[in-house]
C-alpha cells in the first residue's frame, strides 16, 4: 500500500457522489496549534492518513506512526492494521497523546510495513 497524503486535522467526512464516487471532507488542516496552557502540556490530535492499494496486492498491511520531538527521540508510537480493498483508496485515523516538554515541533512518521515514511510536523506554539 501506498501512503498519498497525511494531515493533523479537527475533522474529516465521508459521502458518497454520483458515479458512485467517494469524497473525503477535511476541516481544520493544522500544521501548528496554540497551547492550552504552558508546557508541559499533552494534547490529542487528530492524524488521517490516506492510503492507496493497488489492483494487485492483497489489501491488508500495517500502518505505523513514529511521533518523534526536535532531538528526534520518539515520544509516542501507534501501529495499527490497514485493510483496503485492491484497486481502491482509504483513510486510517490516528489519535495522537502528544507531550510537548517545551514549545516547538513534534513530527509524525508515517509509514506502512513496505512504504516509505510521510512525515507530518505539528508545532506547538504559545497560548494566545
Amino acid at each position: 500500500m501506498q501512503i498519498l497524503a497525511a494531515l493533523f486535522v479537527e475533522q474529516i467526512d465521508q459521502r458518497t457522489v454520483p458515479g458512485p464516487a467517494t469524497r473525503l471532507d477535511l476541516g481544520g488542516v493544522m500544521f501548528s496549534v496554540a497551547a492550552p496552557a504552558p508546557p508541559p502540556v499533552t494534547i490529542t490530535p487528530h492524524l488521517v492518513v490516506i492510503v492507496r492499494c493497488a489492483p494487485d496486492e492483497t489489501g491488508t498491511d500495517v500502518l505505523e506512526v513514529v511521533f518523534t520531538d526536535e532531538a528526534g527521540e520518539q515520544v509516542a508510537r501507534n501501529v495499527q492494521p490497514l485493510q483496503v480493498e485492491p484497486g481502491k483508496f482509504g483513510r486510517q485515523l490516528v489519535r495522537g497523546e502528544l507531550t510537548y516538554e517545551k514549545y516547538g515541533t513534534i513530527e509524525a512518521h508515517c509509514r506502512t510495513a513496505r512504504g516509505e515514511a510521510v512525515v507530518v510536523p505539528l508545532t506547538l506554539l504559545p497560548p494566545v
